[in-house]
């Protein structure tokens, strides 16, 4: 399974940007999006970034993959509106 997983350019080049993120320090290739300052938070997937995303975005992403580990851990009482703040309620369907 691949999972985009947020990170943020510490200092970039034409081609590659050292990172850091939830598993701390990487290079990431730049080539789909571009050179970007650093501070910038993109989107990571196998060493790649795919999109530049807002800080917000990135702290509900790394907010959902913390939800998502303590679900896979087996947690008793994941709180899954603190985990994944942006979830919408799906209205029952009445037969």
């Amino acid at each position: 399974m691949c999972i985009g997983v947020p990170v943020q350019i510490i200092e970039s080049d034409d081609l590659m940007a050292l990172c850091r993120g939830r598993n701390g320090n990487e290079r990431v290739n730049m080539m789909l999006i571009g050179m970007q300052p650093a501070g910038t938070w993109v989107l990571n997937f196998l060493g790649s970034a795919r999109e530049v995303i807002s800080d917000e975005d990135a702290m509900n992403i790394n907010k959902a993959l913390d939800g998502l580990s303590a679900i896979m851990r087996g947690d008793a009482s994941v709180d899954i509106d603190a985990y994944f703040p942006n979830l919408k309620s799906v209205p029952e369907v009445s037969k």
